[in-house]
């Protein structure tokens, strides 16, 4: 048994997911989703506000292997790679302390791995982790969604320990 952790980072909303594998069974079992939210107005704040949420949900479900989005950004906009830098840094430093790898993985390649298509728009990966994982619903925000497939990436990587 495993327990993977896919997060896809925000700095206002950080998406998160916690799966549990039977390792050789190939069988999931969703123990939550959610999301971390920054309310701060300024940049320090809100790092710290990850960080602590991160580090409780690792503290809570133990996991062991956090999965990741790396970072990407479209060179129009190079400032949002640094401010989503500072989001990632605050989770890696979470998993880090905890003594957990850290996974990291490209939208491209979640997303192709969950639906076929590395480019894949917001709702096919919603409806892609509904039924991967059996849901009444399509798991909301989007946040959560990507941090689902984060962690299913992670899965059916093979990296499972």
């Amino acid at each position: 048994m495993s327990i993977i952790l896919g997060i896809d980072p925000g700095l206002n909303i950080t998406g998160y997911g916690v799966i549990e594998t039977v390792v050789g069974n190939n069988k999931l079992r969703l123990i939550e989703a959610g999301v971390v939210r920054s309310h701060s107005e300024t940049l320090a704040p809100k790092v710290r506000e990850i960080y602590d949420g991160v580090r409780e949900i690792i503290a809570t479900f133990s996991p062991n292997a956090v999965a990741i989005e790396e970072l990407y950004s479209h060179y129009d906009r190079p400032r949002t790679a640094i401010y989503m830098g500072h989001a990632r840094g605050a989770i890696c430093l979470a998993a880090a302390q905890a003594e957990i790898p850290i996974y990291s993985y490209a939208a491209t390649k979640i997303k192709k791995i969950l639906t076929g298509a590395g480019r894949a728009p917001k709702e096919q990966m919603q409806r892609a982790i509904q039924l991967e994982l059996h849901l009444d619903r399509l798991p909301e925000p989007p946040d959560v969604a990507d941090s689902l497939a984060a962690a299913l990436c992670h899965f059916y990587h093979g990296k499972i320990s």
